[in-house]
């Protein structure tokens, strides 16, 4: 049987982080792999996570199964980190929260989930989006089409071509929105842009999913969730897919959620009994550490607020380096043409250079990133930065 199956292409990602680790120079540049870095070139684990998991450690008693949903007070305490505890209490009925392997597994469930309606619905998704988001929906069975999102030429967002094309959707169409920090372009929707999408969804009647995988990476933990709550507060149904992969820095514990709103408590329930039962057809049950250590972090004020604070920094790190980016690309001569990037918000950008110029900089200067030439801002430092502006003004 297995003779027959054909050899699939490496992931991008994947083979450049098996290029990057041969490459014996060592001043060599990692700006492909998705993770946040700290100062060092690390990704740490955080200190309300070290804490939580010594905790732990002393008063875990079995590795029983935790059941198809995780763990209620985990869902609850994600439930209102997305929506805030006013809208999470007045929204409770229509509300469906579970645990997921990542927010990986939060989409596949969203998709599958999806896929059981009466009619399989079309996913429309942002060009460009996550490389990930087209596997994770489309090979459950749904079809994929892109809509206009990213303006290559200013880096800027098409926000005119965005919403004439939603403007034609109808009840049968699902649209995926970034919550915050666009992964691959950093470019995200602002308050009034966010509105107008809220009122073209009433209008069509389309169903929002929102993927919110950096919540508290881009202004704030309230203020990145300001789209998925405007929408939540308005619309009878959203989906929404959370991670805490980043913000909680749980990469391999693979912690997520999904969320889902129904129009009314009945279908709420509805739609939780197929959640399982999707859920138990798939992986059965998600595992179970990481929802613990997320769930000790929000349960204890002083954790919390440690957990609050190192994420802070995180993000005051990003931020700063996108500024800082900028003006060392101005001081080589740039004329403005990198400008954008400190306008963006979260780890990644476009540089807006060519594959043949992205070849030259792995080659020439060991700085690997994917052929689209986004780059992981997190993994500038400030021994690297100078060599990395200096390259790029160099092969351009």
């Amino acid at each position: 049987m297995f003779e027959s199956l054909d050899p699939m292409p490496p992931d991008a990602i994947l083979g450049l982080m098996q290029l990057y680790r041969e490459d014996p120079r060592e001043e060599k540049i990692d700006l492909g792999v998705g993770v946040y870095k700290d100062a060092s070139g690390a990704t740490p684990v955080l200190r309300a996570v070290k804490a939580a998991e010594a905790r732990l450690q002393q008063q875990e008693e079995t590795k029983a199964y935790i059941g198809p949903a995780g763990e209620e007070r985990y869902n609850e305490q994600i439930q209102r980190l997305v929506l805030g505890a006013g809208l999470s209490q007045a929204l409770t009925e229509r509300a469906v929260c579970v645990q997921t392997p990542g927010g990986c597994g939060a989409l596949r469930v969203g998709a599958e989930l999806l896929r059981r309606g009466p009619e399989v619905p079309t996913v429309h998704v942002p060009d460009p989006t996550w490389a990930n988001h087209v596997p994770l929906l489309g090979d459950a069975g749904l079809e994929i089409q892109p809509y206009p999102y990213l303006d290559r030429e200013t880096s800027g967002l098409r926000f005119d071509a965005m919403a004439g094309y939603l403007e034609k959707l109808g009840p049968r169409d699902v649209v995926l929105l970034h919550g915050c920090c666009h992964n691959p372009c950093g470019v995200d929707l602002d308050r009034a842009q966010w509105q107008a999408v809220l009122e073209l969804a009433q209008d069509r009647g389309f169903l929002p999913f929102v993927d919110l995988a950096y919540q508290g990476f881009g202004e704030g933990l309230e203020e990145d969730a300001h789209g998925v709550r405007l929408l939540a507060e308005s619309l009878p149904e959203l989906v929404v897919a959370t991670s805490c992969s980043k913000n909680f820095g749980l990469y391999r514990e693979r912690t997520g959620a999904i969320l889902l709103l129904s129009g009314s408590a009945g279908d709420a329930a509805t739609t939780r009994s197929q959640v399982l039962n999707v859920i138990r057809g798939i992986y059965s049950m998600p595992p179970a550490h990481g929802g613990a250590v997320v769930d000790t972090i929000l349960a204890d004020p002083v954790l919390r607020v440690d957990w609050e604070e190192q994420l802070a920094e995180m993000r005051d790190r990003i931020n700063g380096l996108r500024a800082r980016l900028v003006a060392c690309f101005a001081q080589r001569g740039d004329s403005g043409r990198f400008a954008f990037i400190a306008q963006q918000r979260g780890m990644f950008s476009f540089l807006g250079i060519s594959p043949g110029q992205v070849a030259a900089l792995r080659s020439e200067h060991g700085i690997y990133m994917v052929d689209s030439s986004r780059i992981n801002v997190a993994g500038v430092n400030e021994e690297n930065i100078d060599a990395f502006c200096a390259a790029v003004i160099a092969t351009l």
